[in-house]
């Protein structure tokens, strides 16, 4: 049998396991919701619920490949309190709204932007409150903790038994990190969390091998290593990293979050207040990033059930005047907290609604890279790719730039085979996209730029 990989990549809406073979070929995958449950003291992730689907999907690949490896990729902005035999507590969901009476304690705690460029953030997306509020609601549960794991390493050690920090995900708006200084922050020491913390690895590290107890339940071979694991959105900048033959581009990854990441962006520009702040990438240098929930967003406005629309369509709306306002998310975002809305008048349709939501998510991705000042090519990846509108609306906007579009529909999940394979599992083919002709498309962005603030 031919040697593969797994990934284990858990987005915010949905859990996906992808078998691939060291030559780039997918020769299997699973995928599920990523559950979010209402019992027990407060909304929380299945992780059982994923831990049984995972262990018969493994099942099911053991016997298509020889696997090498699993690399777990997830979101960020969540972490698991593990003792010697499990959670101590639920995993908490980050949109899950924290009660305020901690608030301003836990704001006289935290460091400045300025030292963590992680910005205050509604409801658990700064990883720093949760505990904060976790160490204060459950205390005799939270002293049990032995570990506080981040959400990729959680998954690496119910793998192999081995506890492990890395920094993608502990830079990832937590307010426990310094990126630039590569450590973790005062509020960690003051709280007296730091020694919960395991040692650090790298995300490309070996691990060990699957425990035995997984290998017996699995059928997948006793020396498959586990990879210590990733943020989501940092796997995504891994092939740019890995291919030093070029100058980096700005990366446009999207799905449940579109996150603009630039290299060539001091830190120095961003703003707290539009939810731009720093990722840290795989090997601990600062990104400045700036992101709004677009594929949130994008459900929200295209409806129930989505129809794909034509370029008439998305023209239509352009020449009479439909525009959506944000925000159509709960998290996140340069205008989080502000009602979404919609003016002129409204698609008559659902290829419609699904013009509006595309040339929505097109103007607040143009709003973010203004914001940011991205100068560098922009490389588009993830499940807007399959948008055939997206990317050439995007480069109509920005002439001066070259506006690529990535083959790969999921940068979470080749960036996860990277993390094994390195540079090997990084070729993939960009198209440059064809800007968007429509002499009034410039025009309905100056205007939708107006009412932003009317």
């Amino acid at each position: 049998m031919q040697d593969a990989t797994i990934v284990l990549d858990i987005g915010k809406t949905n859990a996906k396991l992808s078998l691939i073979a060291h030559d780039g070929q997918t020769l299997a995958s699973a995928r599920r919701a990523n559950s979010v449950l209402r019992d027990g003291p407060y909304p929380h992730l299945d992780t059982e619920g994923l831990w049984q689907w995972m262990l018969e999907v493994l099942r099911a690949f053991a016997s298509q490949a020889h696997v090498r490896a699993i690399v777990p990729v997830t979101h960020g902005a969540t972490a698991a309190l593990i003792d010697e035999q499990g959670l101590v507590l639920p995993v908490l969901d980050y949109e899950s709204a924290l009660p305020e009476e901690a608030e301003p304690d836990y704001g006289a705690a935290c460091d400045p932007f300025q030292c963590t460029y992680s910005p205050r953030l509604p409801a658990g997306l700064n990883l720093g409150r949760q505990l904060f509020w976790l160490a204060r609601r459950f205390p005799q549960e939270f002293k049990r903790a032995r570990h506080i794991l981040m959400y990729p390493q959680y998954w690496a050690w119910r793998l192999c038994g081995v506890a492990a920090s890395e920094v993608t995900s502990l830079g990832c708006h937590t307010d426990l990190w310094l990126p630039l200084e590569q450590q973790l922050a005062p509020l960690v020491h003051k709280q007296g969390w730091q020694s919960r913390f395991p040692t650090l690895h790298k995300a490309a590290d070996t691990l060990g091998p699957l425990l035995p107890s997984v290998a017996a339940a699995t059928g997948l071979p006793a020396d498959c290593g586990v990879v210590c694991g990733i943020h989501d959105s940092n796997a995504s900048l891994l092939r740019h990293l890995l291919a030093p033959e070029r100058s980096l581009p700005a990366v446009l990854s999207t799905g449940t979050w579109v996150i603009v990441a630039a290299f060539d962006v001091p830190l120095a520009r961003l703003d707290e207040r539009r939810d731009m702040l720093a990722n840290v990438d795989a090997f601990g240098n600062p990104v400045a990033c700036m992101r709004f929930m677009g594929g949130r967003e994008f459900a929200a406005l295209a409806g129930p059930q989505p129809q794909t629309c034509s370029a008439d369509d998305i023209a239509r709306l352009i020449a009479r005047g439909s525009y959506a306002l944000p925000c159509f998310a709960e998290a996140g975002g340069p205008f989080a907290g502000q009602a979404g809305r919609q003016i002129g008048p409204a698609p008559a349709n659902a290829a419609e609604a699904y013009a509006l939501a595309t040339l929505y998510v097109a103007l607040m991705s143009d709003y973010c890279l203004d914001c940011l000042g991205v100068q560098a090519p922009l490389v588009i990846e993830g499940s807007f790719t399959t948008n055939p509108y997206f990317a050439p609306l995007l480069a109509a906007l920005h002439p001066a730039q070259p506006v690529l579009v990535s083959d790969d529909t999921s940068g979470t999940t080749s960036g996860g085979l990277m993390l094994h394979l390195g540079a090997a599992g990084a070729a993939r083919a960009e198209q440059a996209a064809a800007p968007w002709q429509d002499p009034m498309w410039p025009v309905y962005r100056a205007r939708w730029r107006a009412l932003l603030t009317s």
